[in-house]
This record gives structure tokens, sequence and C-alpha cells, in this order.
């Protein structure tokens, strides 16, 4: 899911909203996600959090309100988002972020009942309300 495929939809605008936290992408194919910082953040593609397979994957708790700092293109591929937690491994190529905006609600549903389950919380305490 990480790679870049020859015939994968590319952005044809990618926009930062600031205030809201939002990465607004359009693709070639039509389709427009905006994906919050949040989710990017918890969903980074990054070892750090996804580990070298699925059972080393780390669950990231207390991430709301998480801003984006500063986001690099990497090559005609990717981009790299620094978060304001100081995470900045990640490299979100075109064919993860269409996942990302294609997945968001079941990728939100699956995240909050991980947290749930271990009684953790995205608010930065990290402590469930």
């Amino acid at each position: 899911m990480a790679g870049l495929r020859p015939n994968s939809p590319r952005p044809t605008a990618i926009t930062l909203h600031e205030a809201t936290q939002r990465l607004e992408l359009v693709f070639d194919d039509g389709r427009r996600w905006e994906l919050p910082a949040e989710l990017m953040r918890v969903h980074s593609p990054s070892a750090e959090v996804q580990g070298h397979s699925p059972e080393q994957a780390v669950l990231q708790v207390g991430k709301r309100g998480v801003r984006v700092t500063a986001l690099e293109a990497v090559g005609h591929y990717a981009l790299r988002p620094v978060f304001s937690d100081g995470h900045d491994s990640g490299l979100f190529t075109w064919d993860y972020l269409y996942h990302l905006g294609q997945q968001q609600e079941r990728l939100w549903a699956d995240y909050e009942a991980r947290l749930a389950a271990v009684g953790a919380s995205r608010d930065p305490q990290g402590e469930a309300q």
C-alpha cells in the first residue's frame, strides 16, 4: 500500500488548511478528500507507528489537536509531514494518501475502537473521558 503504482491516481492539488488542520487532496480521477492531521498522525506509514509487521504496530494515544507544522514534497511520489509532536518519519505516498481518503471513516472507527479497548483516549493526557 505504501508504494507508488504506475497507474495510481495522482494529486492535482494539495492544500494544507492551517486553521482546520486538514490536508485537502484533489486527485486526477476527480476524487477529493480532506484528511485531518490527527488521522494522518495516528496512521503514519512510518515504522515507528506501523512497526515492521501488523503485530508490532504502536497504538497512538493523545493525538487530538496534533498539527502539521511543515509539509515537504518527496520527489514526485510522496509528502513528508512534520507534526507538532515531533513525528516526521512518515512518507505518505500518493497511493497511501488515496487509501487514507477512501478508508477515512473505517480507519477512524477502528482507531476509536482500539483506543476504547485499552481504555486510552485521543486527548493529549491519554486518558479516556
